[in-house]
C-alpha cells in the first residue's frame, strides 16, 4: 500500500511538472520567453546580517513580522513633519547621516524610497540573504587595497557634509575639484545600484524584458540602462570596454545563461574593476516564478567568487518609466559652485588665523 502511494505521488509530481512546462510562455523556437515587467525590490537583503550566523532561511511568520516592522517604520517616516520645527544645524545632523545625500538638508527622505516590495520565496523557503555562496551569505573578503580605490572613486558620494571644505585638509585631488572628480552615479553615468549583476536598489527596481530568438533586452528603470544581449554569439574585442560590459547568452535546456565581461574600470557593482566577470542564469521555477541566479568573479577585488539568487516578481500590469537623470541633473553645477564658496570661506578663515598667529608672535618677541 505504501509503495502504491509512493508511485502515485511520483506520477502526480511528474504530471504537475509537465503541465507547468506546457504552460510556460515560449518563443517560436520553443525556448522559454521571459518577456514582461518585473519588480526586483525583494525584502531579502543582499548580505546576511552577521547576527543570523549560518541561518539560511526563516519561517513565514518571521518574514511577516519583518514586513510589519518595515511598513511601520516607513509609516512613521512618512508622517507629517512638525511645521514649527527648528532648522537643521549647518551641515546637517552629523555622522553617517551626512553622507549619501543625507544630512536633513535636502537629501533623500522616505518618500523616494521603494526598496521593499515582496518576499523572495525559493523552494518554499524565505532566504536570509540573496548571497548563498560563501555559505555565510556575505561577500568574501576584499583583496588588500581594493576598497580604498572604490573610496577614491566615490569620494564625493560618501563625503561627510560638515558645511566646511574639510577636503582641503588633505593633499591631492579633492572630491569636488571638477565634474570628473564627482562620483560616476552623481554624473548620471551609471547607477548607484548594481546593474550587472542586478541587485535591489533604494528605488526604481522595475525591469522590462523583451526577448527574441536572437537577443534579449533588459531595460533597467534605474538610470534607464538597456542591456542588449546577443544569444549564441561571441564576445567583442577585449579592447572594447563598456559601462555594463559585453554580454552574450546561450541556452542549456530551459535555462538561459548570460556571460558578461569587458567592463570599464568602474561599474555599478561597488568595488569591481575591469576584470569583473559575471554569469547570470534565468529560468522559471516550479511555481512559474522567474528565478535569477548569478555568480561574480573579480580576482583583483575579491579573494573568491560569490553567488546569489532571488526571485524577480512579475508585474505585467505595470510599466517602466523613463529615468531622466541627465535632463534633471542641475545639481552638479550647484554642487561645484557650493564647493568653491566653502573653499573661499575656508581659506579666508585660514588666512585670518595665520594673521592672528603672526600678531601674537610679533607681540611676544617685542
Amino acid at each position: 500500500m505504501n509503495s502504491r502511494k509512493t508511485i502515485c505521488l511520483i506520477l502526480f509530481l511528474s504530471l504537475s511538472t509537465s503541465v507547468l512546462a506546457d504552460e510556460i510562455k515560449r518563443l517560436p523556437s520553443g525556448k522559454p520567453d521571459f518577456s514582461g515587467v518585473y519588480d526586483t525590490g525583494t525584502m531579502t537583503l543582499e548580505e546576511r546580517p552577521g547576527v543570523l550566523g549560518e541561518l539560511e532561511s526563516i519561517y513565514p511568520w518571521v518574514a511577516n513580522l519583518l514586513t510589519w516592522a518595515i511598513e511601520s517604520f516607513q509609516a512613521s517616516n512618512n508622517a507629517d513633519s512638525d511645521p514649527n520645527r527648528e532648522a537643521p544645524p549647518k551641515g546637517g545632523v552629523g555622522g553617517w547621516e551626512n553622507s549619501f545625500g543625507g544630512g536633513n538638508t535636502g537629501g533623500y527622505n522616505s518618500f523616494y524610497a521603494d526598496m521593499f516590495s515582496y518576499h523572495s520565496v525559493i523552494d518554499g523557503k524565505i532566504r536570509t540573504s540573496i548571497i548563498y555562496e560563501p555559505e555565510n551569505g556575505r561577500r568574501p573578503p576584499a583583496v588588500p587595497g581594493a576598497m580604498r580605490k572604490m573610496g577614491d572613486i566615490y569620494a564625493s558620494f560618501i563625503h561627510e557634509n560638515t558645511g566646511t571644505a574639510t577636503w582641503l585638509e588633505k593633499e591631492g585631488v579633492g572630491p569636488f575639484d571638477g565634474p570628473e572628480t564627482l562620483a560616476p552615479s552623481e554624473r548620471c553615468l551609471i547607477s548607484f545600484a548594481s546593474t550587472v549583476p542586478t541587485l535591489p536598489s533604494l528605488y526604481n527596481n522595475y525591469k522590462r524584458i523583451v526577448q527574441t530568438d536572437d537577443h534579449i533586452m533588459i531595460l533597467q528603470e534605474m538610470v534607464h540602462d538597456a542591456r542588449v544581449i546577443r544569444i549564441d554569439s561571441e564576445h567583442s574585442s577585449s579592447a572594447n570596454k563598456k559601462w555594463l560590459g559585453d554580454s552574450i547568452a546561450y541556452w542549456e535546456g530551459d535555462k538561459l545563461f548570460v556571460e558578461t565581461k569587458n567592463f570599464n574600470n568602474i561599474s555599478g557593482l561597488g568595488g569591481s574593476d575591469e576584470n569583473l566577470h559575471v554569469v547570470e542564469r534565468f529560468s522559471y521555477d516550479q511555481d512559474g516564478q522567474l528565478l535569477y541566479d548569478f555568480t561574480v568573479n573579480d580576482e583583483t577585488v575579491w579573494t573568491a567568487p560569490w553567488s546569489g539568487i532571488y526571485v524577480w516578481d512579475r508585474r505585467d500590469d505595470s510599466k517602466v518609466y523613463e529615468y531622466a537623470c541627465h535632463e534633471g541633473n542641475y545639481a552638479m553645477g550647484n554642487v561645484l559652485r557650493g564647493a568653491r564658496l566653502l573653499e573661499r570661506e575656508w581659506r579666508e578663515k585660514e588666512a585670518l588665523i595665520n594673521e592672528e598667529t603672526l600678531e601674537v608672535s610679533a607681540g611676544g618677541s617685542g
